[in-house]
């Protein structure tokens, strides 16, 4: 009678993971969260329901425009309910609005600032006077490029 004389030398051995594959899946997560996470836009702290127009333009380069909010804040208990300016994530003052400017020109490179655009979110129900002081204020540091944002709608005349 023949006896077997298979015999595992060294024990137990664990099977090595291939990570040939690990970069092609680390590159695919990577895109998969670059494409669904939405960049943070600005937290308003007015009250922003824009007016309707029928006759409005998209604007083509986005990267190109500044906001200004003005309207009432949404805490009126705290702030009051006169319409504020807010430039980027704070109430600011109209003496505030020339450096806002300046700041948002010297953060772009040199062939685009002519073509900036101020764009000002207006809440549908803010009176004309604190808007007519804004573009004094834009007219002195010369952004004269102004855009009022809408949304598409029948205008109601009231």
């Amino acid at each position: 009678m023949i006896k077997g004389r298979f015999k595992k030398e060294g024990g137990e051995r664990s099977q090595k993971i291939n990570t040939a594959s690990l970069p092609d899946i680390i590159f695919m997560l990577l895109f998969f969260f670059m494409v669904t996470t939405t960049m943070r836009e600005t937290t308003l702290f007015v009250r922003n329901t824009l007016p309707s127009a029928t006759e409005i333009q998209k604007l083509e380069r986005k990267s190109l425009v500044s906001f200004i909010y003005i309207g009432p804040p949404m805490q009126s208990n705290i702030f009051g309910t006169e319409p504020r300016i807010q430039l980027n994530d704070a109430f600011a003052n109209l003496n505030e609005i020339a450096s806002f400017v300046e700041a948002e020109r010297q953060a772009r490179p040199e062939a685009e600032r002519p073509l900036m655009i101020t764009s000002m979110k207006i809440d549908r129900e803010t009176k004309m006077g604190i808007v007519t002081d804004v573009k004094q204020e834009l007219r002195l540091v010369n952004a004269l490029n102004i855009n009022y944002s809408t949304v598409r709608g029948e205008v109601r005349v009231q």
